[in-house]
């Protein structure tokens, strides 16, 4: 008998518990359980090892008996399968001395020409060498979908971490807007209640003192009038001569006419405001406090009602615009221009002050300013804006700027990377690269989705909501900054070379 027969194929070692599957193949229990684990764990289904046939759910393991038996009436001890001859003395068949030259891929092993013959003729071999060529070709293949493999997570790792950052300056963007808004509010409320009180403690003032002035009159008459009442009670005492003499003398006082009315008009002065504050105790106390119930609920499981979209909301910077709504920003729109005094002498303004280009032909002969940009290719609107919307739009001839709005104190003469628009505290930007949008404020960069490209940038300036919005070609919206505006803001540009800016006109 042909001991080989007694060797797993996968462990190349004598049967141990030997098992059969439904193809007729024997392995080892524990070696066939564990290829098909680690085959289920690849996805790959279940298959014998041997004859490839694949099943389409995990095939029962029986014992084999038979072989069983064979195993335990061996007593050749000096029998081994070729491979396992192969471990004391490499390459070379003990049985019959020759070198393992010879691959029976049928049964998986190494066998020299001898056992071929003998034992495999009817199997599928070929020569070790050109079976390690296609098993190479084999590993090389899978070493090519491990790289890819390998520089997808790689990238899908870069941006996850890309959409973190990007949600953590979202969530502090709002966070952030949240805050100076409440405290401006309360602020605000405070001295509104400051300014009604003095108006109520003026009309106060004029009102009730006058009534009170009006009151002592009327008690003095009072005093008066009792002692005339004293002086006649007095006289009917008196003798007759003496009553007819003092009677002539008698009068009753006139007196005007005191008014009594007490009134004051200040409840018609308060009326825009008693209103104001209702719809706002409205506000407060029943509309925003659903709304933070339902913030605050999100994990919870809440009743239909509760999960209703609130109709007051806390801004959100990912939240889509009504393109019909645009239109009404022209309504809003400012005719800007530029301001030379802040041009580097790199950008050249023309067209009536509404074109800027960065030139690389030589610098401007603009004269010293304190608000020219010294190295930064920036320059700034000549009007501040403040209280209200604003709207106004650019042409950009390519990909290589920054648009946003500053305060007029952000750096003009350093010469580093805080000084570009939107890597500072006082100013807001969108960089307009060829391939990607990004928005910057404070050094904090948020990627912005969507299409890169648009010749026409539009934006608005909502000062008091505490909002600046872009939107591409005028109705697409693409980004939306959140911050509580405390001054005058200047539209402001950075310009790469060779590109040009031009102010639209209304």
């Amino acid at each position: 008998m042909d001991k080989t027969h007694l060797c797993c194929i996968i462990c190349l070692d004598q049967f141990k518990v030997p098992v059969t599957i439904p193809c007729g193949h024997n392995f080892c229990q524990k070696c066939i359980n564990l290829h098909w684990d680690t085959e289920e764990a690849a996805g790959k289904g279940f298959y014998c090892p041997t004859c490839r046939m694949s099943f389409d759910q995990r095939p029962p393991l029986n014992k084999n008996v038979t072989l069983s038996f064979l195993l335990e009436s061996s007593n050749s001890s000096d029998w081994a399968p070729a491979s396992v001859q192969s471990k004391g003395d490499a390459g070379t068949c003990r049985q019959h001395s020759k070198p393992l030259d010879v691959y029976c891929r049928t049964e998986r092993v190494c066998v020299c020409s001898e056992c071929m013959i003998q034992n495999c003729k009817e199997h599928d071999c070929v020569t070790v060498e050109n079976e390690r060529k296609d098993r190479k070709v084999e590993l090389n293949e899978k070493n090519k979908q491990l790289i890819k493999q390998i520089n997808d997570t790689s990238r899908s790792i870069v941006e996850l971490r890309d959409n973190i950052a990007n949600t953590k300056v979202s969530l502090d963007q709002s966070s952030e807007w949240v805050k100076t808004k409440f405290t401006q509010l309360l602020k605000s409320m405070m001295e509104m209640q400051e300014a009604v009180q003095l108006s109520i403690d003026k009309e106060r003032q004029s009102v009730v003192t006058e009534a009170e002035e009006r009151l002592a009159l009327l008690e003095e008459r009072a005093e008066q009038l009792r002692n005339k009442q004293e002086q006649i009670e007095t006289l009917q005492t008196l003798p007759d001569v003496n009553f007819l003499q003092e009677t002539q003398v008698i009068q009753v006082p006139r007196m005007k006419k005191v008014p009594l009315n007490v009134s004051s008009d200040l409840q018609n002065k308060l009326h825009k405001v008693t209103g104001v504050l209702s719809n706002i105790s409205k506000l407060v106390s029943e509309d925003l406090q659903k709304v933070v119930s339902v913030v605050g609920a999100q994990d919870r499981k809440d009743s239909p009602e509760d999960k209703q979209t609130p109709e007051y909301v806390v801004p959100n910077t990912t939240a889509p615009a009504n393109p019909l709504s645009v239109k009404s920003h022209h309504a809003h729109y400012r005719n800007l221009l530029f301001d030379l005094n802040t041009a580097n002498v790199n950008i050249k303004v023309s067209l009536g002050k509404r074109k800027a280009e960065h030139v690389t032909t030589g610098v401007q002969n603009y004269p010293p300013h304190e608000a020219r940009f010294e190295h930064m290719w920036q320059v700034l609107c000549a009007e501040g804006l403040r209280d209200g919307q604003h709207y106004w739009e650019v042409e950009v001839s390519r990909y290589w700027a920054y648009l946003g709005v500053t305060y007029s104190s952000i750096p003009r003469k350093e010469k580093s990377k805080s000084s570009i628009l939107g890597m500072n505290k006082v100013s807001w930007s969108l960089q307009l690269f060829e391939r990607q949008l990004c928005a910057w404020h404070a050094g904090k960069k948020e990627v912005v989705t969507g299409k890169a490209q648009y010749k026409r940038i539009g934006m608005l300036l909502d000062w008091q909501a505490g909002t600046l919005t872009y939107y591409g070609d005028g109705h697409t919206r693409l980004h939306t900054f959140h911050c509580a505006f405390s001054q005058e803001l200047y539209p402001a540009f950075f310009i790469g070379e060779e590109v040009s800016i031009t102010l639209c006109p209304p």
